[in-house]
């Protein structure tokens, strides 16, 4: 594969750093802030990270467990968060390979229709539940976890760009 101009070959991910982070957004998402409609869901935004950077490590099972993970520690019904979740990974496996051929801008703005795709996914599956709909404030969730694209993208991609030899001559 031709690598875009201007890209460094990144290291394997490793495994360890990837569950973790996953673990910390699913803390970020049951901190009790004052959960809002608004507020960026954490845990998507890494779930689509690694599923798009990594889909042989990260993919629906993963989605559905944290999925599940966030119902029970959120009182929802059991399985909403997990179907919207599994409709996010699957989505973004099936793009991974477009999305990170593109800038990080241009990455923020091909996974904001997958991050509105998971939150119409939810907000319907609440509302058929006999949910409250959600107010307006929902749609921006999905415009700030896009936002939040880039600057996550180069926190969780740093680990890989480091030398692999500890004299440092080489490039990365």
């Amino acid at each position: 594969m031709i690598m875009p101009k201007g890209q460094l070959l990144l290291m394997p991910a490793n495994p360890v750093f990837m569950w973790v982070t996953l673990l910390i957004a699913l803390v970020l998402n049951t901190v009790p802030w004052g959960r809002q409609a608004w507020m960026p869901d954490w845990l998507a935004l890494v779930l689509v990270f690694w599923s798009v950077h990594q889909p042989q490590r990260v993919g629906m099972g993963a989605a559905f467990v944290f999925g599940l993970l966030m119902d029970v520690t959120s009182s929802g019904p059991l399985g909403l968060q997990a179907l919207g979740f599994v409709g996010l990974v699957y989505l973004s496996t099936a793009l991974h390979r477009r999305i990170v051929w593109f800038s990080l801008p241009v990455q923020a703005l091909q996974v904001l229709p997958l991050f509105v795709v998971s939150t119409t996914i939810e907000v319907v599956a609440r509302v058929a539940s006999g949910g409250v709909m959600p107010g307006w404030t929902i749609v921006l969730a999905p415009v700030l976890q896009a936002a939040l694209w880039p600057p996550m993208s180069s926190i969780l991609l740093a680990p890989q760009r480091r030398s692999p030899t500890r004299d440092g001559k080489r490039a990365g």
